[in-house]
């Protein structure tokens, strides 16, 4: 098994290098579609800026993945491994920084500035509804001052046929005061409903914003100019926003509140007897105290109201494609994935080549000399052995010469019984070499 391992990485380096040659290429393509949105200046600038940033990262994650990928299976010791997955650790947190969020924007960037736009429609829809609910929350006060007005212009006539306060019929000082509150608290009614119409007008305006808002951000086409056009009518919305506070009612209700109880002006009697006269004040003074308590009343409900939290319009904040796809990444999880995994991807190959090369070592002795040995190997060792062996032989006919040469210094003649030199065999008595 463990040749078959061997000769399945070898057979895979190619393939490997391409792949990490590929997956960097994808990664430079789509960084420099997310940088490029990033940039500013003249188109030229934006460009090569673009370019250079893209071949940057293809060429830093290329190289980092094929040292890995060199390295990282042939580690034995514990702590070898554990400063190389420490350093792919923080390699691919690096990686991430500065090349995945770009691609995840260019997968998912004009998504992600739809998504912006959409969020923006609902924060502005919720604005739009609470001005209009507090510019319409006076409308709540007007089925009481209607009814007041009514028992003001009740008590009127009943007075003036029958006299049913005062006991005496006729048109006098209490029909007359009677009636003016009637007609004030029925003014003050007409001016609440009189204030629907700019409401209800300036509501429809707000909506139909909101639907060219919404018909924007489901157009087709390229995002830029549409998200352009929404900004401007976000700023038409937020004046029609505004505009709707300030059609509120309730201070107008509040200061005739206050009119009612501040400016009460008690009338003088005009009975022609000193006892309708006293029964006259007796009835004035009990209609003062009920405007009294109307005004505080109507007073008291207008506070309320006007002690709403004004409605702030908020600030429409156009964004970039990379800041869309940071801000909105859990509506983008998928995008997120693909484009992590183009860069993180060689690691899960650098793993498999761990793995393997692991139980390579566990079938055979790496440190075996003959499993490792290539026949170019053994070649390369014959030829050293025939060397050494003709190196030995010289050395030898040497020292043989030199011995004669002592004992006897006539010719050099060299003995073929010598037990020196018959020691050393001819090469090709050794037997036939292995090709």
């Amino acid at each position: 098994m463990a040749k078959a391992l061997r000769n399945g990485v070898t057979a895979l380096e190619a393939t490997t290098k391409v792949t990490l040659a590929i997956l960097a290429l994808a990664s430079g393509i789509y960084t420099y579609l997310g940088v490029r949105g990033l940039l500013d200046g003249t188109a030229n600038l934006v460009f090569f800026g673009a370019v250079i940033y893209s071949v940057a990262v293809s060429v830093g994650i290329y190289a980092f993945w094929s040292y890995l990928i060199r390295f990282a299976p042939h580690l034995r010791t514990s702590s070898g491994r554990g400063l190389l997955f420490a350093a792919i650790g923080l390699g691919s947190v690096m990686i991430i920084a500065m090349s995945s969020w770009l691609n995840a924007a260019a997968l998912a960037g004009s998504a992600a500035l739809e998504q912006h736009l959409a969020v923006t429609i609902e924060d502005y829809q919720q604005d739009l509804t609470e001005a209009h609910n507090n510019a319409l929350a006076a409308q709540s006060l007007l089925p009481d001052i209607q009814l007041a007005a009514d028992r003001f212009q009740r008590l009127s006539r009943e007075e003036e046929a029958s006299g049913a306060l005062t006991g005496t019929s006729g048109s006098g000082t209490v029909v007359q005061l009677l009636r003016q509150m009637s007609t004030q608290l029925d003014g003050l009614a007409r001016e609440i409903e009189a204030s629907r119409t700019p409401v209800k007008q300036l509501f429809e305006q707000g909506g139909e914003q909101l639907n060219r808002m919404r018909r924007l951000v489901s157009a087709a086409g390229p995002i830029a100019p549409r998200s352009d056009a929404f900004s401007e009518e976000v700023v038409t919305l937020t004046g029609v926003i505004s505009s709707l506070q300030e059609t509120s009612i309730a201070p107008a209700v509040r200061r005739a509140a206050d009119d009612l109880t501040r400016t009460f002006i008690a009338p003088v009697a005009d009975g022609r007897s000193r006892d309708l006269a006293l029964r006259q004040n007796e009835v004035v003074d009990r209609v003062q105290n009920a405007v009294a308590g109307q005004g505080e009343a109507l007073s008291q409900a207008a506070n309320e109201i006007l002690s709403r939290e004004t409605v702030k319009p908020k600030r429409f904040v156009p964004l970039s494609a990379p800041e869309a796809v940071l801000r909105y990444a859990g509506d983008f999880l998928p995008s997120w994935a693909g484009a992590i995994s183009i860069d993180l991807l060689p690691a899960v190959l650098i793993f498999i080549l761990c793995i393997v090369h692991a139980a390579i070592r566990r079938e055979e002795d790496p440190d075996a000399f003959e499993n490792t040995m290539t026949a170019a190997d053994m070649v390369q060792a014959l030829s050293l052995f025939d060397r050494l062996q003709d190196h030995r032989r010289d050395r030898l006919r040497t020292e043989f010469d030199r011995d004669r040469s002592r004992e006897d210094p006539g010719p050099d003649e060299v003995q073929p019984d010598d037990p020196k030199i018959a020691q050393i065999k001819p090469i090709d008595e050794r037997g036939p070499r292995r090709r």
